[in-house]
Order: C-alpha cells, then structure tokens, then sequence
C-alpha cells in the first residue's frame, strides 16, 4: 500500500506538470483551432528565464520567499511576451491561410526556438538551482512512503492557477470573449469582441502557465537543457487530446493520467517505455473516442 501511494503522489506532481502544458495547448486550440507546437518550446524557455533570473537575484546565496516568487513572476511575464510575439509575428499573419499553413508555421517556429536556445543558451545541460531545497513533510517508518515539500508544491501550485484559469475563462469579460471566439469567431467580431487582442491574451495566459510547469519541473528534477520541451511538449499534447483538446477539464484529466500512466510502467518491467505510454494511449483514445474523455463532436453545416 505505501509504494501504491508512493507511485500516485508521484504520478499526480508529474501529471500536474502536464496538464499546465497542455492547458496551453487547449486554450489556443480553442479560439484558433490551431496545434501550437512551439509551447513545449516556451515551457522551455520559462526554465531557462528562471534559471538566470535567479542567478541575477542570487537566490541560492541569499535565500527568501521574496526572490523565488519573484522569479516565479519574471519567467512567467518573459514566456507571456514571448507567446504574444510568436502570436503576433507568425500566427496572424497567417490567420485567413489554409490550416496547414500555420500548423507547419508552427512546427519551424518550435524548430527555431529548440536550435536558437542551443545557440543562446549552450547544448550542454546545466543544472538548475535549488530555489527550494527539497525535505520530507513525511515518511514512513519503512521508508517506502515520502511526501517532499517540492510535491506538495508543485500539485499546490497546479491545483491553484487552474482554479484561477477557470475563473478568469467563467467568471470574467475577457473569459466570456475567449468563450465567443471559440464557438463561433467571425459572430464574435461583429458583436464587439476584439477578436485580436482576446487571442494575444490567450497566447500570454497559456505561455505564463507553461513557464510556471517549467520551474516546478527544474525543481522536481534539477537540469534543463534547451531540448526538455520537445518529449514534455509531445506529452503534453497528448495528455489535452486525450481530455479532449479545446477542454480545459479535459486537459487537467489528460494531463493527471497521464502522469499516473507514465509513473505507473516505471515500476514494471517495461519502465525503459515510460516515454512510449503517451503514445500508445494517443493511438488508443483516438481509436476508442476520437473526441478524447471529455470532448465532443462538433457537427459541421454543409
């Protein structure tokens, strides 16, 4: 019982991981109905944006609360520019193109941001800083059980900017013209929405969670590299199709099982597949339910 509860703490801090990726993914699917492959990409970037943040603060010298929610909100505002930016200088542009137009935009605006962070950054991995040294809240007399305080924060923090999301999408203007746009666009505009501005928030919001996953995963484990969002982004991805992608429920429960999926088969024979699972359950949600758990199918007027 205690290594089951061990593996499901494990898997719900790694899930919560996922699902602030792909809450980026399914928020710009939603009012654009766009695959947006560079976000794994900005979840790198708000690693990397924390990381020097923190050396300039010199946060691992002279440790506070202060400095670290104080990096926290620099990588955020650094990855929302950076999303708005790529919105706006690749994205709508393209807005009246044919689909795959901007899906293989942005499938070389993540190239450019992976090759361009080798060459900014370096190759080589570099370890991240312990901004909040891990120590067990608890564990258990046989030692099979520990609880860290870097978990319960990473699913503390999830768990709070998605309860805030989900006020921002129900209970604000800005949420209602996210809402509009999605449903139907073109209505939206000749209503009064500002159908580009609203995106552009959508874009910032997005980018700003990815960067908050990208700190709480460098803390969870502490080396970043300008390649980490590629499997992470992929997984993520997966994680809002198999919710159902446009959802935002479903991309929490995609992300959520698929950390417990992949958690799961590291303590089986197969763990060499961890990072194989997301795929298969890609290939199985889109046989089983197309919509993915919690989407439905749009019907199209002809």
């Amino acid at each position: 019982m205690e290594n089951f509860l061990q593996q499901l703490i494990n898997g719900v801090a790694l899930g919560s991981v996922y699902a602030l990726v792909a809450l980026g993914y399914t928020m710009v699917y939603g009012v654009l109905r766009l695959i947006n492959f560079a976000h794994g990409d900005v979840y790198m970037l708000g690693a990397y944006y924390a990381y020097y943040a923190s050396a300039k603060l010199s946060v691992e010298a002279h440790p506070s609360l202060g400095k670290v929610v104080l990096v926290f909100l620099i990588s955020m505002l650094g990855c929302a520019l950076t999303g708005m930016i790529i919105e706006r200088l690749a994205y709508r542009p393209l807005r009246s193109a044919p689909k795959l137009t901007a899906l293989i935009t942005a499938i070389g605006v993540s190239m450019l941001l992976e090759f361009g962070g080798q060459a900014v950054f370096g190759p080589d991995p570099k370890p991240f800083p312990d901004l909040i040294p891990s120590k067990a809240l608890y564990q258990s007399a046989s030692g099979a059980l520990r609880i860290t305080n870097q978990q319960v924060l990473i699913i503390g923090v999830s768990l709070a900017l998605m309860a805030i999301l989900r006020h921002i999408v129900m209970k604000t203007r800005v949420g209602k013209a996210m809402r509009a746009i999605s449903q139907d666009g073109p209505a939206a505009s000749l209503m009064g929405v500002n159908t580009d501005r609203v995106i552009m928030f959508t874009f910032a919001l997005g980018s700003a969670l990815a960067a908050v996953a990208g700190i709480l995963i460098a803390l969870y484990q502490p080396t970043i590299n300008p390649l980490m969002g590629v499997r992470s982004g992929l997984k993520a991805f997966v994680a809002a199709v198999l919710g159902g992608i446009g959802n935002i429920p479903g991309a929490v429960l995609g992300g959520l099982l698929m950390g417990l999926a992949e958690t799961a088969v590291t303590t089986t024979k197969f763990s060499g597949f961890r990072d194989a699972i997301a795929f298969v359950l890609l290939i199985l949600i889109l046989l089983v339910r197309p919509s993915g758990l919690l989407g439905s199918v749009a019907r199209e007027k002809v």
